[in-house]
């Protein structure tokens, strides 16, 4: 009997779950989707960059009630946009208290030069900046507006940057840990705090030139934007900090004062009746596309791995599928409307086998007269810098950590360790004599040592091949450029690895160059792979049929909020318009 009940419970549990938590989703998802057309007639958008930032837009429908992250591309988006609409008067930023990914400060500083060239001001506030992280990204950024604000009493502590690194070696020695790893070559240095108990020469050179590289480049900027000298700005900057009153004697930033003062100030530069409209709530009105040319938007941000997202479920981060990357490459090459690529990477690498299959995509677009231009974000490092390599022509910002090219692998032994605490770990195996070269039990055995050995040769050499012929440059030139080394952008530039240095936008003006259309022409940007909608993820998820997903969607409206009903039709409605792409102005 008590068995009864509690299988009576836990049915009574599922259907709660079934037709009330599902059908809250469902009218969640759709409320999210269910956004106004357009914007008030006099707007100032609201930039909140102290919240979690990705590189690019989730392609989980579910990131909505998630309360998701803003990505720098749907920012760049909607600033451009907003360029031309008359609507939008203004923008005011949040600066964060830390320090933003670099490359992704650049990107967000281009589309704010481009926002006020549009004769649209804008107003940066900050309470505080602090030591750590990349704080100089986040001061630049601050320097880009036409008004730099600082709550009074915050701190500006950009004073220079810090690099910290956590060495194991005098642990693993101590609690018997053998960590097992080859590099190509000396630079390769992400398996180095295990290996050492401080920074190689290798290591310190490469760490110390790639963070030079990224403080100049904050440091330059900045100072043009403040009308300063590099060098009088780096004097007064790493002669702080400083508190907000004295920041402004100092001509570092603008006014002092509360974020509502700074959104008041603004309010009335944007004329009578002015409002507020967080970013994300920006949507400008638009109609069925009827642009003649398409240029497809293919996204890779996070580790590089085989497979699908198919199977990763309602889970999804950012991970870059090889299967769904690779597919999208060869969708776009037998699309007739797509006359380019603009391949988004943010990535710090991953699998050589994914990045591969990835690649061949790549050339196989190029194959078909569809030219790839790389836009790089953050990073496109090892297996990311592997996927760019063969493209048509390659993007990066000043401060993107590229290139990387070499390999690393091997294991932990463990066996030693856990022997001091009494715990044996013992293996059998058949076959042949490398059947357990990464069984965590012992090290690799001399034989085993040579056989890894020769695996990450022919990787680190296959690498060298696919950039030698990408870049066109030879050999043994890529042999000194790389030795897993990494370099910023600006210094990528200036040894080959790069073409150009930019954003996403002049990385599309660069495709519609290379495929002949007009920059003045206006194209459909089409992303590829589509996102998977809420519905498919639930059907698969759930294991359901279309019918049931859609009958899910009905229980919505029945059982949940009275206004699901108009929510389903206006997202009905929305679906029969542009869809997943976006009809561009001309690219300036």
């Amino acid at each position: 009997m008590k068995q009864f009940f509690v299988t009576i419970a836990g049915v009574f549990a599922g259907l709660v779950l079934f037709f009330v938590g599902v059908p809250f989703l469902l009218v969640a998802l759709i409320a999210g989707q269910a956004r106004p057309s357009g914007p008030p007639s006099h707007t100032v958008l609201a930039l909140d960059l102290r919240r979690t930032l990705s590189d690019q837009d989730s392609p989980s429908p579910f990131a909505v009630i998630r309360g998701g992250s803003q990505s720098v591309i749907g920012i760049v988006q909607s600033l451009h946009r907003a360029e031309t609409d008359d609507r939008v008067k203004g923008l005011l930023i949040r600066l964060p208290e830390q320090g933003l990914p670099p490359a992704a400060a650049d990107e967000i500083r281009l589309a704010i030069k481009a926002f006020r060239q549009a004769g649209k001001p804008v107003f940066a506030h900050s309470q505080g900046l602090y030591a750590a992280g990349a704080s100089a990204s986040t001061y630049m950024l601050g320097a880009a507006a036409d008004e730099f604000w600082m709550q009074p009493g915050a701190a500006l502590q950009a004073v220079g940057m810090v690099s910290d690194d956590v060495f194991l070696k005098r642990a693993f020695d101590k609690f018997g840990v053998t960590a097992d790893y080859q590099q190509r070559y000396e630079y390769k240095n992400a398996v180095n705090p295990f290996l050492y108990d401080d920074y190689t020469p290798a290591h310190r050179e490469a760490t110390l030139a790639w963070m030079g590289s990224v403080y100049d480049a904050a440091l330059g900027q900045a100072a043009g934007d403040r009308r300063l000298t590099p060098t009088a700005l780096r004097t007064v900057l790493e002669a702080g900090p400083y508190g907000a009153e004295d920041a402004v004697a100092r001509r570092l930033i603008d006014r002092v004062g509360q974020v509502h003062e700074a959104e008041s100030a603004l309010l009335r530069r944007a004329g009578s009746g002015a409002k507020l409209v967080d970013i994300d709530d920006y949507r400008p009105s638009q109609g069925r596309t009827t642009a003649a040319n398409a240029i497809a938007v293919v996204a890779a941000e996070g580790p590089i791995v085989t497979g699908s997202a198919k199977s990763s479920g309602v889970s999804q981060g950012s991970t870059v599928f090889s299967d769904d990357v690779a597919k999208a490459f060869y969708d776009a090459a037998q699309d007739r409307r797509v006359k380019a690529i603009v391949f988004r990477v943010s990535s710090p690498g991953g699998s050589d086998t994914a990045s591969e299959q990835i690649l061949d995509g790549v050339r196989a677009a190029k194959a078909a007269g569809k030219p790839v231009v790389v836009s790089m974000g953050t990073y496109a490092a090892s297996g990311g810098y592997w996927i760019a390599s063969q493209a048509n022509e390659i993007v990066a910002q000043p401060t993107t950590l590229t290139g990387s090219i070499g390999v690393y692998g091997g294991k932990f032994a463990l066996g030693g360790a856990l022997a001091r605490f009494g715990v044996d770990m013992r293996s059998l195996t058949v076959g042949g004599p490398f059947a357990d070269a990464f069984s965590p039990a012992k090290p690799f055995t001399p034989q085993q040592e040579e056989a890894v050995s020769a695996w990450m040769d022919r990787i680190y050499q296959g690498f060298v091949e696919r950039v030698s012929s990408g870049r066109k440059l030879p050999p043994e030139r890529v042999q000194e450029l790389a030795k897993g080394r990494v370099w910023t952008g600006a210094q990528a530039r200036q040894i080959g690895l790069v073409d150009r240095l930019g954003g996403f936008y002049d990385a599309l003006a660069s495709a519609k160059r290379l495929a002949g259309i007009p920059a003045e022409e206006q194209v459909e940007l089409k992303v590829m792979p589509e996102p998977r909608s809420a519905l498919q993820i639930l059907q698969q998820a759930l294991g359901i049929s279309a019918e049931g997903a859609q009958t899910l969607a009905a229980a919505a409206w029945v059982l949940g909020d009275p206004r699901a009903q108009s929510l389903l039709e206006e997202a009905a409605r929305a679906r029969l318009g542009v869809g997943g792409s976006t009809v561009l102005a001309p690219v300036h």
